[in-house]
């Protein structure tokens, strides 16, 4: 079945250097004709079969196997096994895997192009073609060989990455088709708060209180579901949402098509060059428009990475009220299955304002920067951060309690890290959760010693954006779209929204301690930047702060931080009870 798939190409001067596509497993192959002369072939690995080809139970020939054992070989394995059958007369002296990275970034001038749509369109197809970034190899490839792959493919030794075979290990990824329930983790299901049970009508509880969910743990239902109500309310006038990466099948996009079908205003800013996502973005960004939707392909120059939905309704009672879904995630339903993200719906009239001027920054020509509440990159982002850290170390210089608290994905800018350091310095306690990439070193004497980072990487994906500043007791807590970095802070729309609902703030700061606790899943970054597991102390039971969500999901949001009391969390961000408001 493989064999009248492949296609091996010759490499001499009759036979040019073969074109390697993006991410292709392949082989090299040396071949000789006689004992002196040694040619060159390439052989693609054909991605039409799955990468892990499992042998039938009869071929076994161990006795007392399991019956739920399931045995696999490499498909480049087996091809390499055969190769005489592809070089018929001719010695296969050696085989090396490899596999190269082009650059997919696609480069638009934007203000060359006519038309965005069509012109990343064209720039999809050129992703085939970038230049060569990286090339992976088995340790075991001769210098003569990497001499004629380096030397084809334009690339420096400082590019290759060497590695034990297997290369492109993310196809173990097939292994999770298997039924094999024992080896995967339990089943769960999000949960939906107790004030959302039996409530169908979502205008009327968001107007009662501002709501907090906090995904995969928190069903993500009910953000569609405000959606699809707004496409039916007849009191419902406006939406305005922005989408980043939608995903497909998406039940968002089809509830603002059916609203627009339903005679409501609704706008869109779709970001098509959200990576990887350019293609599906384009194919809704038509179908929105056909439907009668405005779309606005973003701002100039900038990707548009915000969050938010505003649904504008004239209530029966008369006036018009804005309601606000702001997130840190994105409207995918896929992904908000496994990316743990924070959905916050408020009808606050003075946020509502800033979000109308926003849109109307992003759809039109206002130059408006800076606004009430919100903070919004790329015009203030940096400096309103370092300026709150510069306030907590003057704080702290008062009344020696200073402390920060950030939750991030990445931690890259330099001036942010910078001010860090001084804070750290000044005496200023720092807890940083940066799941990916941190530049920033801790335990540095006298530079970072108040700094701990830790990085949790389990079930899910930790992408939620919290940041927390003690303010003398005052805390100040944000949740937005915005990691610490010059892409997010300089060249993307951004947005950061302050959390003045007390008993929201109080369950956001729940997290970051729970998460805090973490000896499971938790890394410590070390000086060196290498990173080591943390493990309970002596006497001290091991804490996974995902298990501990998917059991106890909902409680973090308890108002009453004594209902935590048996976690020792540390009580830096716990303030005395906070009485729910309309409860």
């Amino acid at each position: 079945e493989i064999f009248p798939t492949l296609t091996p190409l010759a490499f001499d001067p009759g036979h040019p250097f073969p074109h390697i596509s993006n991410l292709s497993l392949n082989l090299a192959i040396v071949v000789s004709e006689d004992s002196k002369r040694k040619r060159f072939a390439r052989l693609k690995i054909p991605d039409i079969f799955p990468r892990l080809i499992k042998i039938p139970q009869q071929d076994f020939h161990k006795k007392n196997i399991h019956s739920k054992e399931v045995r696999f070989v490499w498909i480049e394995e087996i091809i390499a096994a055969n190769l005489d059958m592809l070089f018929p007369g001719i010695e296969v002296m050696a085989v090396y895997p490899f596999r190269i990275t082009r650059d997919a970034d696609l480069e638009i001038e934007e203000d060359e192009a006519s038309d965005l749509l069509s012109t990343v369109q064209e720039s999809i197809g050129m992703r085939e073609f970038g230049s060569v970034v990286r090339l992976e190899i088995n340790r075991s490839m001769p210098k003569i060989v990497q001499e004629i792959l380096t030397s084809n493919l334009k690339i420096g030794s400082q590019q290759i990455y060497r590695f034990e075979e297997p290369l492109g290990l993310s196809s173990l990824m097939e292994l999770t088709r298997l039924e094999r329930l024992d080896l995967k983790e339990p089943v769960y299901w999000p949960a939906l708060p107790p004030i959302l049970n039996n409530n169908n009508d979502l205008f009327a509880t968001i107007k009662q209180n501002d709501l907090l969910l906090y995904h995969p743990y928190d069903s993500f239902n009910p953000v569609v579901e405000l959606l699809n109500q707004a496409a039916k309310d007849p009191h419902v006038l406006a939406i305005k949402q922005t989408l980043y990466r939608i995903g497909n099948n998406s039940p968002i996009v089809q509830a603002l098509m059916e609203a627009r079908e339903n005679g409501k205003q609704v706008a869109v800013l779709l970001e098509l060059k959200a990576r990887f996502d350019e293609e599906n973005n384009i194919e809704w960004a038509q179908a929105l428009e056909k439907a009668g939707v405005h779309v606005v392909y973003g701002v100039l120059g900038l990707k548009t990475h915000a969050k938010m939905c505003m649904i504008v309704r004239k209530e029966p009672e008369g006036g018009i009220t804005r309601y606000l879904h702001l997130s840190t995630g994105n409207y995918n339903v896929v992904t908000s299955r496994i990316y743990t993200d924070l959905s916050y719906f408020t009808c606050d009239p003075v946020l509502g304002a800033d979000i109308v001027e926003l849109f109307n920054a992003l759809t039109g020509y206002s130059r408006k920067e800076t606004y009430d509440q919100i903070i919004v990159a790329p015009h203030n982002m940096r400096t309103a951060f370092i300026n709150k850290i510069d306030r907590e170390i003057e704080q702290h210089q008062k009344n020696g309690n200073g402390y920060l608290a950030f939750k991030m994905n990445s931690l890259v800018d330099y001036e942010c890290i910078k001010a860090l350091y001084r804070a750290s310095q000044a005496g200023v306690k720092i807890d940083l959760q940066v799941r990916g990439i941190c530049c920033l070193r801790p335990g540095i004497p006298g530079i970072s010693e108040q700094i701990t980072v830790t990085s949790i990487v389990g079930r899910f994906l930790e992408h939620t954006r919290i940041y927390y500043f003690h303010n003398n007791g005052d805390p100040e807590v944000l949740i937005g779209s915005a990691d610490l970095m010059p892409r997010n802070l300089d060249r993307r729309i951004e947005l950061l929204i302050p959390i003045r609902d007390p008993r929201i703030r109080q369950a956001l700061c729940n997290i970051l301690q729970i998460h805090l606790k973490d000896t499971t899943k938790a890394r410590i970054l070390q000086t060196n930047g290498s990173y080591r597991l943390r493990k309970p102390s002596d006497n001290e039971a091991a804490f996974d702060s995902q298990a501990w969500m998917i059991k106890n999901r909902g409680l973090f949001l308890n108002t009453n931080p004594e209902s935590l009391k048996h976690l020792n969390l540390p009580d830096i961000c716990i303030k005395k009870t906070v009485e729910p408001e309309n409860e």
